[in-house]
């Protein structure tokens, strides 16, 4: 009986509790209720920004400054802060009322913030704006000549203005000596991306960022680093750009191929790793061929005096004379027996190459190859040069797709037809003056022609023949190459 009495006590004050408890709740929520609308709440004013863009353009090297037009809250301690966001490297940032800086990124869009911060009352806001790159080098021609010795770099704005000497003023230094190619390489195979300006010499060269002309950055800026395992003495026979925005070519005599088994804007893209595997010493000229199935070099061992075959299959493959041969009875040319001029590539398919027997006698062989499966040589004709003079250590070729080849020698440019071997002096009067560059656009309807501090732009289009366009004068001492962006 005590038991259930207590039972039933402790059962009673617990509805006691319970009942307590939601008083206190009903209480608390009719408090709540009385108490909406009560309270009057102030938010903080605002600071007003007046003249802050959504969209700013600077230009690479110049000053950035952007004015917001802060109105501030009276008595209010006001900082602002500010940041361009960069994908690869550091963000810029900056403190003060105005963005003041000296813009030193790429040229391309860029995103940014303005962070106003009220230290009295401890608010921040933030105000998003974009910055687009420019810059002064993203259209026009650069020149690579040599003057007086020493090597320089040049930029042409497309308004005629010259930055002559451009390398030296902004590095402080000269570049390398003996100068040879000047390379805007851009990888056709994504969209033409722009992977740098190689300025080549003999021994050496460097490379710029196309965007600010300083040294590059995410690859390797100088001839000797772009190797895995560079060479002790380097001595470059001759280079080309190959379509995925690296260069290929002969340097010591073995063939050298940029790597582009990784993603273009890896630091290793274009690195050179080992030649192609082989028994043989190339003399400087070779040519270049892409087709569909896909690259083959043609080059010529200058001991064995024969042409020989190089393929593309990842990295540069020695194939020497593993190529079958139709037209033996014209040339052999796995036994040519005489040196090697030059090899004049007209398109993918007609080669002249000029060699010199043991007589003295100078030599015009043409040929065709399909280095791409069943490889074959087809030698087509062999004859003597008709014009000899023409060609010395300083005779400059150029090879058109039309079956023209041109000829820079001594003051004259020539226009020389292999089919009947009719040669014609270009309309164009060069002054007298030795021609040191002689390239041809990539639309092949102009010819550039380089004299001492002149280039010569010239009209090769069908029955112009030469006909002066207009010359770009001031150049520092003899150009050696341009490229035109």
């Amino acid at each position: 009986m005590k038991t259930e009495m207590k039972s039933f006590n402790k059962i009673n004050m617990d509805i006691r509790k319970l009942i307590c408890l939601l008083a206190v709740m009903v209480f608390s929520l009719s408090a709540c209720h009385k108490d909406l609308g009560d309270y009057d709440i102030n938010m903080p004013t605002e600071p007003e920004v007046t003249t802050l863009d959504s969209v700013y353009t600077a230009v690479v090297g110049d000053s950035l400054i952007i004015d917001p037009g802060i109105k501030a809250p009276a008595g209010a301690e006001i900082e602002l802060s500010w940041k361009i966001s960069v994908m690869i490297g550091n963000d810029v940032t900056y403190t003060g009322p105005k963005m003041k800086i000296i813009f030193g990124l790429a040229a391309q869009r860029y995103n940014a913030r303005l962070t106003i911060h009220n230290k009295t009352n401890g608010m921040k806001y933030y105000h998003k704006f974009t910055v687009s790159g420019a810059t002064d080098f993203e259209s026009g021609t650069t020149v690579l000549s040599v003057e007086d010795g020493v090597t320089q770099f040049s930029f042409i704005k497309r308004d005629g203005t010259m930055q002559a000497r451009l390398y030296k003023a902004m590095q402080g230094k000269d570049l390398p000596v003996d100068p040879r190619y000047l390379f805007l390489l851009r990888n056709k195979q994504s969209g033409g991306v722009l992977l740098g300006y190689w300025i080549i010499t003999k021994n050496g060269g460097v490379r710029l960022e196309p965007n600010t002309m300083a040294p590059h950055d995410r690859y390797p800026n100088t001839f000797s680093e772009n190797f895995f395992t560079a060479p002790d003495d380097l001595e470059i026979g001759s280079l080309m750009e190959h379509e995925q925005g690296v260069m290929m070519g002969v340097i010591n005599g073995k063939f050298y191929g940029g790597t582009t088994s990784t993603w273009d804007q890896a630091g290793t893209y274009g690195m050179f790793g080992l030649p192609a595997d082989g028994d043989y010493e190339l003399a400087p000229s070779f040519t270049m061929a892409v087709t569909g199935p896909g690259t083959y070099f043609i080059g010529f061992d200058r001991n064995r005096k024969q042409f020989v075959r190089i393929n593309l299959y990842g990295a540069p493959m020695y194939f020497g004379t593993q190529y079958s041969v139709e037209g033996a009875s014209i040339f052999d040319p796995m036994n040519v027996g005489m040196d090697l001029v030059k090899i004049v590539q007209l398109n993918n398919a007609d080669c002249y190459a000029y060699v010199k027997g043991p007589e003295g006698k100078l030599y015009e062989l043409k040929f065709n190859v399909n280095f791409t499966g069943p490889f074959t040589f087809r030698s087509q004709q062999k004859r003597e040069f008709i014009r000899p003079d023409l060609v010395t250590a300083d005779t400059k070729w150029q090879g058109a797709k039309n079956g023209v080849i041109y000829i820079a020698s001594g003051s004259k440019v020539v226009r020389y037809n292999p089919v009947n071997e009719e040669i014609r002096e270009l309309a164009t009067n060069f002054g007298g003056k030795p021609i040191t560059m002689l390239k041809l656009s990539e639309d092949e309807e102009t010819l550039m022609v380089g004299t001492e501090n002149t280039i010569w732009i010239t009209n090769i289009t069908t029955g112009a023949n030469g006909s002066l366009i207009r010359k770009i004068e001031g150049i520092p001492g003899n150009p050696v190459d341009v490229e035109n962006r």
